[in-house]
């Protein structure tokens, strides 16, 4: 095949990966979870975000629109994260698209990637279990407070990039305005919001105290009932298929190259550390 032509063969596995992720997540949540037996099919009536969890046995309007929302803002940002960096990478090797989503995955399992959403869950159950359903924003200052002298950070807020609020966040903030009243976890998500921020800007060491997207993800998934914390990630996963796969395509129809870190020699190393005394 000539190379100008790679970009076709791609888009076809491409089509199929992101066709197809959505079952082979569900498979997995019936293996671990449910009964692998009595898998729901496919609807060719259903839209992707509905179908994927029609098929995770959940069948709430709400719950589908919420889908909707999951998988449209992680399905990639600028693809400077892990996982879509390492799908990338991988695929520049002109690996198909299968194994680079593969590697791309492996990344994602990680706790700073794919299971941050998870540690920020877990900070929001731990202050409940410490403070009870009637918590108060003098708990919530208080508790990080004491995170932070325990050398931890606070999860959730701050980003590598981003040096403001994550529009993500403000989505499923909006979300859970218009679809959620009365739950004590996301209202606790939205007085983190209202609160740590400005305790986090008060220490002078934070550069970004704002929530990133992962602070909000996991409460709204409880509510609904997506209590299996350790699905979080493959839920994660069938969402970055969709930002990840077309990078692919983009990657072969522009002929970009093979993906290498910079080298240096020892003179060259040397050199800079001479510069840099001067």
């Amino acid at each position: 095949m000539h190379k100008s032509k790679y970009w076709e063969a791609t888009f076809e596995d491409c089509l199929d990966l992101c066709a197809k992720v959505s079952r082979i997540a569900a498979i997995v949540f019936h293996n671990k979870y449910g009964n692998n037996a009595d898998i729901p099919a496919r609807d060719g009536a259903l839209d992707y975000g509905a179908n994927y969890a029609n098929q995770i046995g959940f069948q709430s309007p709400e719950f589908w629109e919420l889908m909707r929302l999951y998988i449209t803002i992680h399905a990639d940002h600028e693809g400077g994260n892990v996982s879509a960096h390492a799908t990338h990478l991988v695929g520049s090797a002109l690996s198909d698209p299968y194994l680079s989503f593969s590697a791309g995955m492996n990344g994602l399992a990680g706790p700073l990637h794919g299971l941050a959403n998870q540690e920020c869950l877990n900070y929001l159950l731990n202050f409940k279990e410490k403070y009870g359903e009637g918590w108060t924003k003098d708990n919530i200052k208080e508790f990080v407070a004491d995170t932070l002298k325990s050398g931890k950070v606070v999860p959730g807020y701050g980003h590598a990039v981003l040096r403001k609020t994550d529009p993500r966040f403000m989505c499923e903030l909006d979300f859970a305005n218009k679809h959620i009243k009365d739950d004590n976890l996301v209202n606790l998500v939205k007085a983190n919001f209202e609160t740590i921020p400005g305790c986090l800007a008060a220490t002078g060491k934070v550069k970004n105290p704002w929530p990133n997207v992962d602070c909000g993800s996991g409460a709204l998934l409880m509510h609904y009932g997506l209590t299996q914390h350790d699905y979080y990630t493959v839920l994660f996963g069938v969402s970055r298929a969709f930002g990840v796969m077309p990078a692919q395509v983009w990657s072969r129809a522009l002929g970009l190259p093979i993906e290498r870190p910079n080298s240096f020699d020892l003179e060259h190393l040397r050199a800079k550390a001479e510069a840099a005394q001067k």
